[in-house]
């Protein structure tokens, strides 16, 4: 047992002295050590009840004969952090989520790992940090919230975002946006729409790293304490058997991890958060490869932001196993990938049927024929940028108009809620790119206001930052190279012709190239925002968004 190194011999008298003063006894230091790695906190919805998944976690592995050590992940909440300086810390926190379990692992000797985490850059954090201890590993999140209700309309978080943008405008009262508030977000769990927390979550399991129903059991629901039992028993079996995460982690575990990403419209920020768990087992994603998985994947589930539905309503389907199965019918899913079950994909979905063909498409009949996703190439992206084509409007997948340039998000807010933006005119917001922001900030804000004010189907908004998972309409993000560093984006000028064509994967800056030429002569760096801690040393370190935003010093 690696833990062995911390506990046996007489040398390690002193070490197991410690143990004992914790209250350990000998049969448990006899055993293997579980680090269990709790994301648990007070400020994020998703994660107030992980305590309790903690617990049932604890149980699993003491009925399988091991010995649960608990420890402190932090988080932040994307929605609190949002339309504020706090979200300049919410990518940046990835990083940090994958160095601190390193270290904690690394300096206890732990045997294997329960990763607890359920929202947003919290997840990609734990998977990036398997894949770089490569010990044996398994995550189990918290689940979804269920949808809130008001007057039998279904609500989640975003409506409250667009209901911000719809009382600007006078189409709903303030005591209409009252009651959104209320009634939103129902109780504890991720957002329940197919945002970043959820799409992580679901794409876990693709990944091999869930179990079946990690993405999509409702947080309140008895099964999640099941599944978190089950997933501490699992844990002791793959220590056992020795499988660890690179063996499960593989280049085809992420083409069939994009594949379902396709198919579910899940959120742009995977294009962040796949490359970068990806590069930590040694495996390169390139963004056009993305594009090829995107053409041959239909969209087969419409949930919320773009669609009618919410996770409980995919889990009530049969949940991505069901979607998985369905996909593996025109052979779209490499079957043989291992899961931390100890079996294949192929082996955990065979007795696996979709119950809701609304929900869950059949194959023949997809919502879109194209994939959730597209990487946009050309003269303002000439590294890349993403959007959830899935969730544009149809007459704005070819657009062209005139840029209206703003130095920051909350510039552009201010002239969206003030009435200063016209249809048809194309949103650039610079300078909040990774290095840029620092943090690349997430800029659900603004879109949702579009969206709130009727707008999403005649405005574009293009940035080097990127959105929420929760964001609709034409919103094109992570433009690299960034404005901070001198990519196009930067040189954008008020009015200057930019054309859209998402079916043809092109993002142009309509200038002719004399005249940017000239204006990156004229061009200069400006200086970094933030210089001083951790988002000092971040904007030093990271790298564009086109390599999924690492740090690889």
């Amino acid at each position: 047992m690696r833990s062995n190194q911390v506990k046996k011999g007489t040398s390690r008298a002193p070490h197991r002295s410690l143990f004992k003063a914790m209250g350990y006894t000998d049969e448990e230091l006899s055993r293997p050590l579980i680090g269990i790695a709790n994301s648990f906190n007070e400020i994020i919805p998703g994660h107030i009840h992980l305590r309790t998944i903690a617990e049932a976690v604890k149980a699993g592995i003491r009925m399988a004969g091991g010995t649960p050590i608990e420890f402190g992940v932090i988080g932040v909440c994307d929605g609190i952090a949002m339309g504020h300086e706090g979200m300049k810390y919410s990518l940046a926190s990835r990083e940090l989520i994958a160095d601190s379990i390193e270290i904690m692992a690394g300096a206890h000797a732990f045997d294997g790992l329960v990763l607890i985490p359920n929202c947003d850059k919290i997840v990609p954090g734990m998977l990036m940090a398997a894949g770089r201890l490569n010990l044996p590993s398994i995550i189990i999140s918290g689940g979804p919230m269920l949808a809130g209700e008001l007057n039998g309309n279904r609500l989640d978080l975003n409506s409250v975002f667009e209901g911000v943008g719809a009382e600007a405008i006078g189409k709903i009262t303030k005591e209409d946006l009252a009651a959104l508030e209320e009634r939103a977000c129902p109780g504890c769990g991720s957002c329940s729409g197919m945002f970043t927390a959820n799409t992580m979550n679901c794409l876990t399991e693709v990944l091999g790293m869930g179990l079946p129903g990690n993405g999509t059991i409702p947080a309140v629901d008895a099964r999640r304490l099941r599944l978190a039992k089950t997933s501490g028993f699992r844990i002791m079996e793959l220590v056992k058997a020795k499988i660890q995460p690179r063996a499960i982690m593989t280049k085809e575990a992420f083409t069939n991890a994009l594949t379902v990403d396709m198919a579910i419209g899940g959120s742009t920020n995977t294009i962040l958060h796949l490359p970068a768990i990806a590069h930590e087992v040694g495996i390169n994603l390139d963004l056009n490869w993305i594009n090829e998985l995107s053409e041959k994947t239909p969209h087969l589930c419409h949930l919320r932001p773009s669609g009618p539905h919410h996770l409980q309503d995919l889990d009530a389907a049969g949940g991505i196993s069901a979607l998985m199965a369905t996909l593996a019918q025109q052979n779209l899913i490499d079957l043989s990938t291992l899961t931390v079950t100890g079996q294949s994909i192929g082996e955990n979905i065979r007795d696996v049927n979709n119950l809701n063909p609304d929900v869950i498409r059949p194959i023949n009949n997809p919502y879109h024929e194209r994939g959730g996703l597209a990487v946009l190439f050309g003269t303002l992206a000439p590294d890349g940028a993403v959007v959830k084509q899935s969730a544009v409007d149809p007459g704005m997948m070819v657009h062209e108009g005139p840029a209206r340039v703003f130095e920051s998000e909350e510039e552009a807010i201010s002239a969206i809620l003030n009435g200063n933006i016209k249809p048809g005119e194309i949103i650039v917001i610079r300078y909040e790119g990774p290095k840029g922001g620092p943090g690349m900030r997430e800029m659900l804000s603004p879109t949702s206001a579009i969206a709130g004010m009727g707008l999403d189907r005649q405005v574009a908004l293009i940035t080097d930052g990127r959105f929420s998972g929760a964001s609709r309409g034409a919103s094109i993000g992570h433009v690299s190279p960034e404005a901070a560093t001198g990519g196009p984006i930067a040189l954008v000028q008020e009015g200057d012709r930019i054309q859209i064509d998402i079916s043809a994967h092109r993002l142009d800056l309509l200038v002719e190239p004399e005249e940017i030429e000239r204006r990156k002569a004229q061009w200069k760096q400006p200086a970094i925002r933030i210089t001083n801690g951790y988002l000092g040393r971040y904007a030093k370190l990271v790298k564009s968004a086109n390599t999924g935003a690492i740090i690889d010093a």
